[in-house]
């Protein structure tokens, strides 16, 4: 498999502390990662370099195909070229449905004028029952999105990612504050939407990285520590010193 997304030698500092060191990783298409590692290891500023928020101060960072640089792209472009991501607190229009947030997120994706014009085809509500179904709230279209659990609220922010359909999904520990049932179900959405694009997880619960069953990516000190299956980095010592030993 040809990388989707390939991030080489980045290395970014924050007023003297170096966040980032060198890091090096490369992301299939299709393909369900997991990126674990202690506090401070770098996971989100390695989102944000890859979605723009963030610059680095070296380094590669490669987008699909024709390796197009996503160094010099705006935080809006990234997002264009189809690249998703999903903060660890969901952020869905309290006050809509379920429905209307799902048809907010596909008109998104088209120019603002024709937003101004937006009338739902019927490919759209077909599009968008066809995500309800696939997040598990098929059921619930016409409620409210502030009326849902908090593991609904997450299962709604991917489903309006979904909506945009992009190549590649970042999604920020998703099973913070859930359920057991709720974290069960995550597991199958993600793993369902990585059969057709790339999917990054970062996350601290390792009953949750173990029931995705996805190659791992163990940071530490802002690069590369180990890699391979969960059970390959669990039995690396460095990885059991700096990190599962705490």
């Amino acid at each position: 498999m040809t990388a989707l997304l390939e991030v080489s030698g980045v290395s970014v500092t924050f007023d003297g502390f170096r966040a980032i060191n060198n890091l090096s990783i490369s992301i299939a298409e299709p393909e369900l990662r997991a990126v674990i590692g202690p506090n401070g290891a770098g996971k989100t500023t390695f989102m944000d370099i890859v979605t723009g928020k963030t610059r680095p101060d070296k380094g590669k960072v490669l987008w699909g195909e024709r390796s197009v640089s996503l160094l010099g792209m705006s935080e809006s472009e990234i997002a264009r070229v189809g690249i998703g991501r999903k903060f660890q607190k969901p952020t869905v229009f309290e006050e809509q449905s379920v429905g209307d947030n799902l048809a907010m997120a596909l008109r998104n994706r088209r120019e603002p004028f024709r937003v101004l014009f937006y009338r739902r085809s019927d490919a759209d509500t077909a599009r968008i029952r066809e995500i309800a179904e696939e997040i598990g709230l098929a059921d619930d279209l016409p409620r409210r999105a502030g009326d849902l659990s908090h593991g609904q609220k997450q299962w709604l922010e991917i489903g309006m990612l979904l909506a945009q359909d992009p190549r590649l999904l970042l999604v920020d520990e998703p099973a913070a504050g859930m359920t057991p049932a709720e974290r069960e179900h995550t597991t199958d959405i993600l793993k369902r939407a990585a059969r057709t694009r790339a999917v990054v997880v970062i996350e601290h619960d390792m009953e949750f990285v173990r029931r995705l069953d996805c190659r791992v990516t163990v940071l530490h000190e802002g690069s590369v520590l180990a890699e391979g299956s969960l059970d390959h980095v669990t039995q690396n010592q460095q990885v059991i010193d700096v990190y599962l030993g705490r």
